[in-house]
């Protein structure tokens, strides 16, 4: 049995009935002021039955206020949180370990301002207690986090019934200062309670879906004006999830308060804490199919290693060698292993602006080079380079390694993919497609490895990035370790992506490899007025099983 407490009961749960009201003049341009009337709450602590007085241990209770004339209720909470809903309806819970009495205020307001109050006390249990995570979050005095700008992923997205960012990961300083800047101050009070102010210099990086917050617009993530100032209060509770590995403790931020990136929530699952380290999760407030991922670090320069752990290295299962081109002979790819792709093709599905042609691709000094060129061609503007293996050679699992110098300037677009083989049958993305490498010269620190499929494809792939600051300068190993149950890319064998490659993708088939160099398009972005000419060189192109 549920047991309800309203504002009329025992000595148990004293009700305060405050009620006030305005006196104002009518302004004539606002309509009439109208003060909120008949406030009633209903407070309904969960669990509470014969042998539990106080509720479960959850300390969660479901509050349910009604009065007319009200646009907006405000609940403010003795634990120091409070909540803004326009329906009335808010599930809270109380935090502080053991049987405690809460005080309870709502606040109806109306047209101009105007508002009511009621107050009720409550008396809840609540058995969560994770003094760990409290020292650890607050340095048991005061501790200042930033976003861990150097470390690959420091901000991901992914669905919210996995625990990984697997829609996009950001790589090392990839977005504006004003992401990077903000200080997010966590300390501990006289009485136990757990303070926040958050510095944030002036901006907030507002997710796109929420720009209208700051009074701005548009359809990309902003740094936009906001006030952060004041102090708030944060609470401890169990997770909501069931995410492995982690402490099993979430935070919630009162009177809106946020972690540097304005995504609609307050609530932040922690993943992981340390020391000087933490991740953390949060659901997007406008959508619950998303969780956002974010890290954190002690050090305002936004290092802190890797996260407290060692880089993982690409542990590789196949050894033995069954096909390579190292590049050393003649002077165009070899016509044994490699087709050319001509033309433009209606932009290749990406609006690239590109002609490729038979002539960009060279073998010469042991290293292919795909030249990108800005010169007339066919009513285009620039001229490049793809070159396949389909029909040619094609492979099932195994290790695929590319060694590899990128291509500068802006707009220009190297890849390094490959194509599931049934490619004219079924056609794409259900032949499914696996990026080795992606680069953009207009982002010359970061190489993306991409999975597209059906569900996940064009800008939905499965993606993440990692940090390759000498890119277009110095050769790199770009490798996928493709196994039926994963796949597994890595730069200079250091691991940045794992996907889980179960039995419903279209990953269980031979594929075939392409390289091309394309410009501009959805994705290399603006181009450089001043380009003149780049090339991406490969230095072998090496399969294993």
């Amino acid at each position: 049995m549920k047991r309800y407490i309203i504002p009329i009961v025992s000595v148990l749960a004293c009700m305060l009935l405050l009620l006030h009201s305005s006196c104002q003049d009518d302004d004539n341009s606002l309509g009439a002021l109208i003060a909120p009337a008949d406030l009633s709450m209903e407070a309904r602590i969960i669990g509470v039955d014969d042998e539990n007085e106080y509720g479960d241990g959850s300390g969660l209770v479901e509050f349910k206020v009604s009065a007319q004339h009200a646009t907006n209720y405000k609940f403010v909470f003795s634990d120091k949180s409070s909540k803004n809903t326009s329906n009335g309806t808010y599930t809270h819970r109380f935090t502080t370990p053991g049987i405690n009495d809460y005080v309870v205020t709502v606040l109806a307001t109306g047209t101009g301002g105007i508002s009511t109050s009621k107050t009720l006390t409550l008396r809840v249990f609540s058995e969560f207690d994770d003094p760990k995570t409290k020292s650890l979050l607050t340095g048991d005095g005061s501790k200042t986090w930033y976003i861990a700008k150097a470390l690959p992923a420091h901000l991901g997205v992914g669905p919210s019934g996995t625990f990984t960012p697997d829609y996009y990961s950001a790589a090392p300083n990839e977005k504006d200062e004003c992401f990077y800047d903000d200080a997010m101050t966590f300390s501990l009070e006289n009485d136990g309670s757990i303070a926040f102010e958050h510095d944030n210099k002036g901006e907030t990086f507002f997710n796109a879906s929420y720009l209208s917050v700051a009074g701005g617009s548009g359809g990309d993530d902003q740094c936009l004006a906001f006030d952060t100032s004041g102090k708030k209060y944060v609470n401890l509770a169990p997770s909501s999830s069931e995410a492995p590995g982690t402490p099993g403790t979430q935070f919630i931020i009162s009177d809106g308060g946020f972690m540097n990136y304005y995504i609609g929530t307050s609530t932040y699952e922690i993943m992981k804490i340390e020391d000087d380290y933490m991740e953390l999760r949060a659901i997007m407030g406008s959508d619950d199919s998303l969780a956002w991922y974010l890290k954190l670090t002690t050090d305002p320069e936004g290092g802190g290693g890797n996260g407290g752990e060692e880089e993982e290295m690409l542990q590789t299962q196949f050894d033995e060698l069954v096909w390579a081109d190292e590049f050393d002979q003649g002077s165009e790819p070899d016509a044994a292993s490699w087709n050319y792709e001509t033309g433009n093709n209606n932009g290749w599905g990406n609006q690239e602006k590109q002609y490729y042609t038979e002539d960009n691709a060279v073998v010469e000094d042991g290293t292919l080079k795909i030249n990108l060129i800005a010169e007339n061609i066919d009513n285009f503007q620039y001229s490049s380079s793809r070159i396949t293996t389909q029909n040619k050679y094609d492979f099932q699992y195994g290790r695929i390694e590319v060694r590899a110098k990128l291509t500068e300037g802006g707009g220009s677009w190297p890849a390094i993919w490959m194509l599931g083989s049934n490619f004219t049958e079924v056609e794409w993305p259900g032949c499914g497609e696996i990026d080795i490498m992606e680069y953009k010269g207009n982002e010359p620190d970061i190489t993306h490895g991409t999975l597209h499929f059906p569900g996940n494809s064009g800008a939905n792939g499965l993606t993440q990035s990692t940090g390759v600051s000498n890119a277009a300068t110095e050769f790199h190993n770009y490798t996928v370790e493709w196994t039926e149950e994963q796949i597994i890319f890595a730069v200079d064998n250091k691991i940045f992506h794992k996907f889980d490659n179960t039995s419903d993708t279209p990953f269980h088939q031979p594929f075939f490899i392409i390289l091309n160099v394309a410009m501009g398009g959805t994705f290399g972005g603006a181009i450089d007025p001043a380009f003149q000419q780049t090339a991406m060189e490969v230095d072998y192109v090496r399969v294993y099983q």
